[in-house]
């Protein structure tokens, strides 16, 4: 139970490289939230999380074992989180760019087919944004995490937004 059955530097470096792929495998994935993950992203998460465990612990299976992956894995946001915040390239790799998806009272559809979007999501925004009309927004912007921004039109009177704001993210199917 206490014994090692893997060096803990082995331990230590496989779970470094998986998770590494899996933040790269994040980012490619595009703009998604967990609160908006539909039943096929939590089911891949789930598998995946199953998938890549072996690879971290090899053929070790002890609690000292697992207590240097969960450090390793807590350490290792923490060094990104600092270089995401300390070093811009770091931060143009993490980071999406905000997306517009809406102008003058019009979708674009090209730019909500590319982030995943389809016109379901974009009404609710609208109704969260207390409009009730595309007519009715100026410009609409997939933001870099996940939320959708609208700009009503000039003279539009609109109740205050929600103060919660919904994420929306690309299908992962």
């Amino acid at each position: 139970m206490w014994q090692l059955a893997v060096s803990p530097l082995e331990i230590v470096l496989r779970t470094t490289i998986i998770y590494l792929l899996f933040l790269v495998s994040l980012r490619i994935s595009g703009k998604r939230q967990l609160g908006q993950f539909t039943l096929f992203d939590i089911a891949l998460v789930l598998l995946a999380a199953n998938a890549l465990q072996p690879a971290m612990t090899g053929p070790d299976q002890s609690i000292a074992g697992g207590a240097i992956i969960v450090v390793t894995i807590f350490s290792l946001n923490r060094i990104v989180a600092e270089a995401r915040l300390r070093i811009p390239m770091v931060q143009r790799l993490l980071e999406f760019e905000p997306t517009i998806i809406g102008r003058n009272g019009k979708w674009l559809k090209d730019q909500m087919e590319e982030q995943g979007l389809d016109l379901d999501d974009v009404h609710a925004a609208l109704r969260e944004h207390g409009l009730s009309r595309v007519e009715q927004m100026k410009l609409a912007v997939l933001e870099e995490d996940g939320s959708i921004s609208i700009v009503p039109a000039a003279g539009e009177d609109t109740p205050q937004a929600r103060r919660r704001r919904r994420r929306y993210k690309r299908s992962a199917f």
